[in-house]
């Protein structure tokens, strides 16, 4: 307990560190009271004893931390500006001046703008989607009868786009001056928010009429922290390559001097991809909902249903495969083996048994592909995990932590934020939070040599 104060004590005492930790808690509060403020035409009141919706809008409800259910104001969250960035990056493989700006600083600036321009086109979309969901039956009672439907759903657009790029500018300003991935972290305390709760109501739920109500919650609890430990080596896990750099002569002419080689390595991640592969094919998901309501044959109005709900083999199918595929997606437009073959030939380095250039290009490529495999498949795993808890028994708030979809955001941000931390600390000549070596978020280069 000593040494965690001590720690503690480290990280306070650092000036620059502890003006982004109180920056970034500051609009995190800001985030989380937005939360609870109602649209206009909303009477907070009503909608007390309203339970969050199921499926995929539950998920979503997640990830705006329970804004959407309470019509708030940040109801959308950052969904859409997640939604115009598949968009942008899709665009980047189809169409090649979009392919040219992402390699160019000047152009990576146009593309950001040009997602922040999408990102308003299709936050009026989902508004407009989520103004007919507010006039369901769920939530007529707390619409306000004397304002107009025309003045409601203008300004409840308005007001949600409004939202939506508030958001996504704190988001930018948490990762500009604050601690970790602004975009991640508003996801994950969205997320936590709901946890305290949600064990709550699991105990209360197993308690109910005794049976060993109270064993399965405490099994429940154990297969929970054995889900985080296989996340956590998920996101950390790495396949090393060995790697060897030749003699090199280090100085000028006249003060020359030889350098014998060494021996490094390359650590290529499990998971590349990170979270990135589950929050895109949960932003996919969502757009079935959108048709809910225009389905008029009954097998197609079933068939959209089961897209909609998580405990469905249709949706838990195509869930996965999206994640699969997303994974190798990301992963390629963040990975490139021919640059950093090129890296390692510029820096005398050579993988031993591996000619340099093209040979080490598709040496790395492969061993890529088939680390990605099983990588991609725990992550669909993860992602399904969810709908399975339900189906066993386990009530739906807490099912949401029992998988990827989730927990992963939480790990990975969690494990990101701790990392920026402990750079801090080691920079300040402090030691590292931990006795057994660094953090590794999931930010780490892919290579020290083609750093």
């Amino acid at each position: 307990m000593k040494k965690f104060i001590d720690k503690l004590k480290n990280i306070w005492s650092i000036d620059e560190l502890r003006k982004r930790i109180l920056y970034t808690i500051m609009l995190v509060a800001v985030y989380r009271v937005g939360c609870y403020i109602a649209l206009p035409g909303i009477n907070p009141s009503r909608l007390a004893d309203s339970s969050g919706p199921g499926g995929i809008l539950g998920i979503l409800n997640a990830f705006a931390g329970g804004a959407f259910s309470r019509a708030s104001i940040f109801a959308l969250g950052v969904m859409p500006y997640i939604s115009a960035s598949i968009f942008m990056q899709l665009a980047g493989i189809v169409i090649p001046q979009v392919a040219k700006l992402q390699k160019e600083d000047s152009g990576r600036r146009k593309i950001n703008s040009y997602t922040r321009y999408l990102t308003v086109i299709v936050t009026l979309f989902q508004a407009s989607a989520y103004v007919a969901y507010l006039r369901t039956p769920s939530y007529a009672a707390a619409l306000a009868p004397d304002y107009s439907p025309f003045m409601f759903t203008l300004s409840t657009m308005i007001v949600l786009t409004a939202g939506t790029l508030f958001v996504m500018w704190m988001g930018e300003k948490i990762t500009d001056r604050g601690i970790g991935n602004g975009t991640s972290l508003i996801i994950m305390v969205g997320i936590l928010a709901r946890f305290p709760r949600s064990i709550i109501d699991e105990l209360s739920a197993k308690n109910v009429g005794g049976g060993g109500g109270l064993l399965i919650f405490l099994i429940e609890i154990a297969i929970f922290i054995a889900v985080i430990i296989g996340l956590i080596l998920l996101t950390q896990g790495v396949r090393k390559i060995p790697l060897n750099y030749a003699r090199r002569i280090i100085g000028s002419t006249n003060a020359a001097k030889e350098v014998s080689g060494s021996r490094d390595f390359i650590p290529l991640k499990v998971n590349s991809a990170g979270v990135m592969p589950i929050i895109f094919a949960q932003a996919m998901m969502f757009i079935p909902t959108i048709f809910t309501g225009f389905a008029t044959n009954e097998k197609a109005a079933g068939f959209v249903h089961a897209l909609s709900d998580n405990r469905s083999l249709w949706y838990n199918l195509i869930y996965a495969i999206m994640v699969i595929a997303f994974t190798y997606f990301y992963t390629a437009l963040i990975f490139n083996p021919t640059e950093m073959a090129d890296n390692l030939k510029r820096n005398n380095s050579f993988i031993p048994g591996v000619k340099p250039g093209e040979d080490t290009a598709n040496y790395i490529a492969t061993i890529m592909d088939r680390i990605t495999l099983p990588g991609a498949c725990f992550l669909a795993l993860a992602g399904i995990l969810p709908g399975i808890a339900t189906l066993l028994g386990v009530t739906s708030g807490f099912a949401s932590f029992f998988g990827g979809t989730s927990m992963l955001i939480g790990v990975g941000v969690i494990l990101d934020t701790l990392q920026q931390v402990e750079s801090y600390l080691l920079m300040n000549h402090y030691d590292g939070l931990m006795k057994t070596g660094r953090i590794a978020g999931r930010t780490t280069a892919p290579s020290r040599a083609s750093a």
